[in-house]
C-alpha cells in the first residue's frame, strides 16, 4: 500500500497516520481502527497515484512524514504535515534563516531586506520565507543576488504560486507546500504555511510589520518551538513598525546589520564589504531595485538634471550594482 494513500485519506492525521504504517498489517489495522476513513482508501490510491504522476511530470518530489527525508524540523512540529511537495533541495539543518514581514513594506524595509538578505546568502546562509509581496519578495530576491539558495514556503499548492505575479522568481528559487497539486491559496492556509517557515530555520527575522500582520504568527510559532527570534527596529511612529518594535521590547534581538544576525547565530560566515555610496547614488539605487526604468524617468522621480543621472548610472556600473538593459533601461544588478 502506498503510504500516501493512507496520507490523503480524510481524518488520518500525522499521529495515525504513523499508527497505521507501525501495525504489521496497515490495511488491516485501518479497517479495524478508522473504518469510516477505510471505506474511501479506493479513491485515495487514485489520487495518490495522481499525485505522483504530476509531481514526476513537474520535476518536483513528495516527501512523506515516513520517510527518512522529511525535515526532521518539520518532523518535530506539534502538528506535522503528512506529506511534502518540493522543488528543488531543503536547507540544511540549521544553516537557514527566515526573513518575514508584511506585504505593504515601506521603501527603507524593502531596501534593508533586500541587502539583509544578499549578505546572509553570501556568508553561505539559506534565506526563508513565504514568496508574498512587500518583504518576502525582497528576501528572495537578495538571496538570489547574493549567491545563494533560497526557499519559498506557499500557502497554495506549487502548481498554484501565488501571486500570479512572483511565477518567475517561483521558478528561480526552491519551493515547498503540505497542499496538494491543484490547491488554490486561502486566507486560513497562510498560517499553516508561517508554521512551515518557522519549523525549517534557525532563527525568524522580522524586517517590518504591523501589530496584525502575519509575520508575527510566524514569530510566535518560532518562539514556541524554541527557536531564536530577531526583528529590525522602526521609528516608534511608524504603524507599520510597531509589531516589531514590540517583539524588540519582549525580548527580539534588534538587528541593524547582516553582521548583527552572524554574530548573534554564532555563524563563522561574513558579507561583502559594502559598497560604498554617496547620498545621490543611494537614492538612485533604491528607485533601480524597485524595478526597471528609464533615465529620464529616474531623473523626474529624483528631480535631478537627466544628464547628472546618466553620469550616477555610470558610477553605479563600475561598481558592479546597476546594469544598462535592452530599450535604454537601467537595472539594479
Amino acid at each position: 500500500m502506498d503510504p500516501l494513500a493512507l496520507a490523503l485519506l480524510p481524518g488520518v492525521g500525522p499521529k495515525r497516520l504513523l499508527e497505521l504504517l507501525a501495525a504489521e498489517d496497515p490495511l488491516v489495522a485501518l479497517r479495524e481502527r478508522f473504518p469510516q476513513a477505510a471505506a474511501g482508501l479506493s479513491q485515495a490510491e487514485e489520487r495518490a497515484q495522481a499525485e505522483r504522476k504530476r509531481a514526476a511530470a513537474l520535476g518536483m518530489r513528495i516527501l512523506g512524514l515516513w520517510e527518512e527525508g522529511f525535515p526532521e524540523g518539520l518532523r518535530r512540529l506539534p502538528q506535522p504535515p503528512t506529506h511534502l511537495y518540493l522543488k528543488g533541495e531543503l536547507p540544511e539543518e540549521g544553516k537557514a534563516v527566515a526573513l518575514v514581514g508584511t506585504r505593504r513594506a515601506s521603501s527603507w524595509a524593502l531596501a534593508f531586506a533586500r541587502r539583509l538578505a544578499r549578505e546572509l546568502a553570501e556568508a553561505g546562509l539559506c534565506v526563508v520565507s513565504g514568496l508574498a509581496r512587500g518583504i518576502d519578495r525582497e528576501a528572495h530576491l537578495g538571496a538570489l543576488e547574493g549567491g545563494g539558495r533560497t526557499l519559498g514556503v506557499l500557502g497554495s499548492a506549487l502548481d498554484r504560486v501565488y501571486p500570479p505575479e512572483h511565477r518567475p522568481l517561483a521558478g528561480r528559487m526552491d519551493l515547498l507546500s503540505e497542499f496538494p497539486f491543484g490547491t488554490e491559496p486561502k486566507p486560513e492556509f497562510f498560517p499553516r504555511r508561517n508554521r512551515l517557515i518557522a519549523g525549517l530555520v534557525r532563527a525568524v527575522i522580522v524586517v517590518e510589520a504591523p501589530l496584525a500582520s502575519g509575520a508575527l504568527i510566524t514569530a510566535r510559532y518560532a518562539l514556541e518551538l524554541g527557536k531564536e527570534v530577531l526583528a529590525v527596529p522602526g521609528r516608534p511612529t511608524d504603524p507599520g513598525s510597531l509589531g516589531t518594535n514590540r517583539l524588540i521590547q519582549d525580548g527580539a534581538y534588534p538587528v541593524l546589520s547582516a553582521e548583527d544576525v552572524l554574530s548573534y547565530l554564532g555563524f563563522s560566515g561574513k558579507p561583502k564589504e559594502a559598497v560604498a555610496l554617496s547620498g545621490e547614488e543611494e537614492r538612485l539605487y533604491a528607485l533601480l531595485r524597485q524595478g526597471e526604468a528609464l533615465p529620464e524617468d529616474l531623473a523626474q522621480a529624483l528631480g535631478l538634471p537627466p544628464e547628472r543621472v546618466l553620469s550616477l548610472l555610470t558610477l553605479l556600473e563600475l561598481k558592479g550594482l546597476a546594469q544598462a538593459l535592452p530599450g535604454g533601461r537601467y537595472g539594479a544588478t
